[in-house]
């Protein structure tokens, strides 16, 4: 059984970061999807999610096989939201989750379910109860993953790309029962 982690992605692990990015962004052509089909997400996004300590990789024996970025809230981008819209509108208490990827090491594994799960434990863990996502309308492998791990569809917002349009998600983290 191969030893599978999360933890801060660090200056060293960069490069691999990058071939991971560069397989999801082969593998969303391959599947003609127009996500990531530029330059981003680049090496200094990814060099300024490690230096912020906000990047995370998921690990596979030692092998950095997925990444993600846990961004502290507002975010620009999720302040117009056409549809029903964010449960707390005005709140900025968020977390979103940014340039979730799986490199090629991993496809078909079913690792993106067990990284988005620890990522939100992590969330969790650090008090945070309200995380926000979005994804690509033709990335459907996304919108399964988003969905499977309990974040529910608010609307679609719009980032500064050729094609802005994402769909948005939200997941309100409940406290335990007394």
């Amino acid at each position: 059984m191969p030893a599978i982690f999360v933890r801060p992605g660090v200056s060293s692990d960069a490069s691999a970061i990058l071939d991971v990015i560069a397989g999801a962004r082969q593998f969303l052509a391959s599947q003609h999807i127009d996500q990531w089909q530029g330059s981003y997400p680049d090496a200094a996004a990814v060099e300024s999610d490690i230096a912020a300590g906000t990047n995370r990789v998921l690990t596979v024996d030692g092998v950095v096989t997925g990444t993600a970025s846990l961004i502290t809230g507002p975010d620009p981008f999720y302040k117009f939201i056409e549809g029903r819209g964010w449960q707390n509108p005005n709140s900025s208490d968020y977390h979103a989750i940014h340039r979730f990827a799986i490199g090629d090491a991993g496809r078909g594994l079913h690792l993106s379910r067990v990284f988005m799960s620890s990522l939100l434990s992590e969330l969790y863990f650090r008090g945070v109860r309200d995380v926000r996502i979005d994804t690509h309308p033709d990335n459907r492998i996304m919108q399964h993953v988003v969905s499977s791990n309990g974040f529910q569809p608010v609307g679609t917002v719009y980032l500064d790309e050729p094609v802005p349009e994402r769909f948005a998600y939200q997941l309100l983290m409940q406290e335990p029962k007394a």
